[in-house]
């Protein structure tokens, strides 16, 4: 499961799990509001004194998928929308809320697993490759449709990492661990 910011295409939340239960689910978009509530209440605070139809909430946006809509109800009940995407192919009629950035980032993290031929071992080496494949998204490749920035630097997460952006956030954490 993962979740990405369709503005900056930063990737928030992500959890590799064998099934889609709703425990998992709720787990899952725990994870969204213990790192975005802040923003989600500013939103809904601004937005409070209208209308429950005239207010502009935060919109998540997923597939049909029974398990989100509980799982969503009890974790952002009144303070986000849920809305459920149209498929891929309706993108040509305009419609709303099209996924689009969720399956380019699934298809292509399929394609990455299709080529790791040994497979990861393990539950816990595929859960690390997700982990990695998430760090690299947000804060090492920049992206195209972000004129060449990389989506930690759409959402204004600017870190020092120099040139070799790899090498400079192995720094930064490091430097990190050692202050805390």
């Amino acid at each position: 499961m993962n979740a990405i910011d369709s503005e900056t295409n930063y990737v928030l939340a992500h959890l590799f799990v064998d099934k889609r239960t709703k425990q998992k689910c709720y787990e899952f978009l725990k994870q969204i509001k213990t790192s975005c509530y802040e923003q989600i209440i500013e939103k809904f605070n601004q937005e409070k004194h209208k209308k429950v139809e005239d207010r502009d909430l935060i919109k998540f946006v997923c597939d049909k998928f029974a398990n989100y809509k509980s799982a969503f109800s009890r974790n952002f009940y009144r303070i986000a929308n849920l809305s459920f995407g149209v498929p891929i192919a309706c993108k040509k009629y305009n419609l709303e809320h099209n996924n689009n950035p969720i399956e380019r980032y699934n298809g292509k993290t399929s394609d990455r697993i299709k080529n790791i031929r040994s497979g990861f071992g393990s539950f816990e080496g595929a859960r690390c490759f997700m982990d990695l494949r998430r760090v690299i998204h947000n804060f090492i490749n920049p992206n195209q449709q972000l004129k060449g920035k990389t989506p930690a630097e759409m959402a204004e997460i600017i870190l020092p990492l120099g040139r070799d952006k790899i090498l400079g956030l192995v720094r930064y954490l490091a430097n990190k661990e050692n202050d805390d």
